[in-house]
């Protein structure tokens, strides 16, 4: 049989790249999530799913003041009209929206079973009702005086709202969380009053400082209340958008006999579901992570929460609380998104933009309801006139009406004779009779003097910004004077960074120690108090190798940090209690061991740093003479693989960082013999990442090998010197004075003068009578000796001989160090550098 169909004849074959073809459909599928589903809108604070919810019951009358309708009545009418999604989908918005657990202010009101606390999911659809909460109408008041724009429903045959009116900033009251394609949102609940407030102080002063706005409306209120800190995380979410606060649950300490007591926990932190809490501290009790718990129950009921942790007798009950904030989710926290939907776009809001973007949505609302108003009112002042001018004349209306033959020439001849309009005539020609009474006329006039009235109070209100805003402020006043509450949950001022080691640990004064091949290890000061005042000191630490040494050592807090700093320009952090407690003389634990280096990483300066401050700088200087300040508060939120302090060009590396208060003077001395000395002010404030500038200029084959900070007070000036040693073993002290201030960047002055007898420099220390000096060679010999005995001379000399060494023998490095004795622990401050 043969198939006599004609055969499909295409025109064109157009080709596309496949990878271009999947962008645009995934950006076009991430858009649609994005804007249509996962994201609030800043006008009215609500997803699509939840505003088709409201609109629903809005449109099935299903408000606060009439019956409750079955659940499942709604839910098929929104994904039936609006919502073409699964029912359960639809289901748990609902039924989130009628939580007092989860919403601050309910915008549904439930009858039945709608989940609890616990993490109980709420009853079939079927079996609960519910209806619109008063406080739900208020987002949509005035829907039906076109006050917000609609478009066309999934299928083109209805039309739902884009946005709804909302006289409340729903966005912040209720809070909103959701997760987009590459985006989320996470914005707490606030108090209805607070934010009220904090929008009529706006309108009141559109352009209030932050800080005033935040004395109104100082943090979120969360429904489970609790307790609010971190007031920095609040700021910065706040005024960025992006920030995190710390919640916490409220718990009481109740005596239950002889030296027995039981924490009950009364308040838990937003979201955290009370069973799973509840089993969490019992699996931590029966490991053994927490102790001193004999009995756990939930006494919770209809009246409010209460969990009940009995305590073994004589147990500490705020240690054991402690551990409870510290180990579960009695102390957790919330990281703030402000991103939601403007003009179709997602957008991260700070807390005045949102309420600006509020106002500026109620400004459009209400001149958009006005002009609706208007328009009503003009049409009907129009018919009240006609009927005016007909009562006025009745007798001739009368008389004319009963001389015509029919309705449309008694019409015609209204307009003509009376001079109406068609539908001021057909209005005459509709009035009952009852309209002719006296008391119906006076009525008739009364109203129609009201609506002049309105006529002209609504052109006072859209000619006028100030009027506009008026009426705001007063719609804003009457929901403050109806739904204006107590806030729940307490703001603490205390600190609040949450438990950590640190909160277990005394603060207290140790002796940390790092020898030169880089063990590291802290001693009690008790340690270095086993002689008397002008002793000769003890020993420090055994090294264990004949060619290692203690190169640095400094008191500190333990709770101080440690800035390393490695020579690949990279900054790693470290506690002061991290470093091992060990013996005194214990030789410690290597580096490698407490820091995550890579290969070919060594530590370089370690800086003791009490705490992070403004007006302290890091001064770094590099292999190919380039210097780089860096405010010290760039430093202070580390990474643990460590962050980049300087940037670097090929084959440079770090020599030295060192700390400083802005005002100093820089010396750097290189391989050559050359140095110089410059004002630190020449040397701007960069940022981790940059490269800096040029501090010495080079010779082709020299290079940098040190760097020291001088001192700005005339006395120390007087006991310090610069101690050079060159590789074959020679050295010599120079006064700070012989070293004059230049500009930076130039090529210096001679440091030493380096010749064939003595070899290139190895490296320049900032030395004072009392120091020690060891100078270990590249075979292992090593030699220490009182930095005095060195010969103090000018710049433009050799040195002497420090060190004897073998024929093709060198010195590979040197240091300075003394003995820690009473006298230096006692008079040395936190964090300072006894070497």
């Amino acid at each position: 049989m043969t198939d006599n169909k004609e055969p499909i004849v295409v025109d064109k074959i157009e080709s596309i790249k496949i990878e271009e073809e999947m962008q645009g459909a995934y950006l076009e599928y991430a858009m649609s999530v994005i804007a249509g589903r996962a994201l609030p809108d800043v006008r009215d604070g609500l997803k699509p799913v939840h505003r088709r919810i409201l609109f629903s019951m809005y449109g099935l009358g299903n408000t606060y003041d009439k019956r409750y309708l079955k659940s499942a009545r709604t839910v098929g009418d929104v994904i039936g009209k609006y919502h073409p999604h699964g029912d359960s989908a639809v289901y748990n918005a609902l039924v989130r929206m009628a939580q007092d657990f989860s919403m601050r202010y309910m915008l549904i009101d439930g009858q039945g079973n709608f989940g609890s606390v616990d993490g109980d999911s709420a009853a079939a659809m079927r079996y609960t009702e519910a209806r619109m909460t008063r406080f739900a109408g208020h987002l949509l008041s005035d829907l039906e005086k076109e006050t917000v724009e609609f478009g066309p429903n999934y299928d083109g045959t209805m039309e739902e709202p884009k946005v709804l009116p909302s006289k409340i900033p729903n966005l912040l009251v209720n809070g909103s969380n959701g997760i987009a394609v590459g985006m989320s949102t996470n914005i707490p609940p606030h108090n209805v009053g607070e934010v009220l407030r904090g929008t009529i102080a706006i309108i009141d002063n559109p352009q209030i400082e932050f800080d005033e706005l935040m004395k109104i409306i100082p943090g979120p209120d969360l429904p489970t209340a609790g307790i609010i800190s971190n007031i920095s995380g609040i700021r910065a979410a706040y005024k960025y958008g992006k920030g995190s606060f710390t919640m916490t649950g409220r718990a009481i300490i109740e005596s239950i006999g002889k030296d027995k007591e039981a924490i009950v926990v009364i308040e838990l932190p937003y979201q955290v579901n009370k069973s799973t809490w509840i089993e969490n501290i019992a699996s931590l009790v029966r490991d053994k992570e927490i102790e001193g718990i004999t009995d756990l129950r939930d006494e919770s009921n209809r009246e409010g929460m209460r969990v009940v942790i009995e305590l073994r007798k004589g147990e500490a009950s705020q240690i054991v609380l402690n551990n409870l904030y510290a180990k579960t989710q009695l102390r957790t926290n919330f990281g703030v998104i402000m991103l939601a939907i403007e003009n179709g776009r997602p957008r991260l809001f700070s807390l005045k933009d949102s309420i600006v973007a509020f106002i500026d949505h109620r400004r459009d609302v209400v001149t958009k309801r006005c002009v609706f108003e208007l328009r009503k009112a003009r049409d009907r002042e129009h018919l009240l006139e006609g009927l005016r001018i007909a009562l006025d004349q009745i007798d001739a209306v009368v008389d004319f009406l009963k001389k015509t033959k029919d309705a449309k020439t008694a019409k015609e001849g209204l307009q003509d004779n009376f001079k109406l309009s068609e539908r001021q005539a057909q209005a005459v020609l509709d009035m009952r009779l009852q309209r002719l009474t006296a008391i119906e006329t006076q009525k008739l006039i009364s109203e129609l003097e009201e609506i002049k009235t309105e006529i002209n109070y609504l052109n006072l209100v859209l000619g006028s910004d100030i009027e506009l805003m008026k009426v705001i402020k007063a719609e804003l006043t009457e929901m403050l004077d109806h739904y204006g509450d107590k806030r729940r949950s307490e703001i603490s001022l205390a600190d609040d960074k949450g438990f950590n080691a640190e909160d277990f640990l005394q603060d207290e004064q140790v002796v940390v120690t790092i020898t030169n091949s880089g063990y590291a290890k802290r001693s009690s000061v008790e340690d270095y108090r086993s002689q008397g005042r002008g002793g000769k000191g003890i020993k420090g630490a055994d090294t264990g190798k004949d060619d290692d040494f203690v190169k640095d050592i400094f008191v500190a807090s333990t709770l101080s940090y440690l800035l390393c700093f490695t020579n690949l320009g990279r900054l790693h952090w470290l506690k002061v209690h991290q470093v091992p407690e060990m013996s005194r003389t214990a030789r410690g634990r290597p580096l490698v061991q407490l820091l995550q280096l890579v290969s070919g990483e060594e530590v370089l300066s370690i800086l003791p740093i009490k705490e992070f401050v403004e007006n302290k700088y890091i001064v770094m200087a590099t292999k190919q003479g380039v210097i780089k300040k860096t405010d010290l508060m760039a430093f202070s939120n580390i990474r643990a693989a460590g962050i980049i302090a300087i940037a670097f060009d090929d084959g440079d590396s770090l020599v030295k960082a060192a700390l400083s208060d802005g005002k100093q003077d820089i010396f750097v001395a290189t391989k050559l013999g050359q140095s110089i000395r410059f004002s630190e002010e020449d040397v701007r404030d960069m940022g981790r990442n940059a490269r800096g500038v040029r501090g010495i200029k080079l010779d082709d084959k020299d290079a940098v090998v040190g760097m020291e900070i001088f001192p700005t007070e005339e006395n120390d000036k007087d006991k310090l010197s610069i101690l050079s040693v060159s590789t074959l073993g020679y050295g010599k002290r120079t006064p700070l004075n012989e070293y004059r201030t230049q500009g930076r960047g130039g090529s210096g002055i001679i440091n030493i003068k380096v010749t064939d007898k003595i070899g290139e420099l190895v490296a320049v220390k900032l030395v004072r009578d009392g120091d020690d000096a060891i100078v270990i060679s590249n075979v292992g010999q090593l030699i220490r000796t009182p930095v005095s005995e060195i010969r103090e001379i000018g710049r433009n000399t050799q040195g002497v001989r420090v060190i004897n060494m073998d024929d093709g023998e060198s010195v590979k490095a040197f240091a300075i160090t003394r003995e820690v004795d009473e006298s230096q622990v006692e008079e040395t401050s936190s964090g300072e550098k006894l070497n």
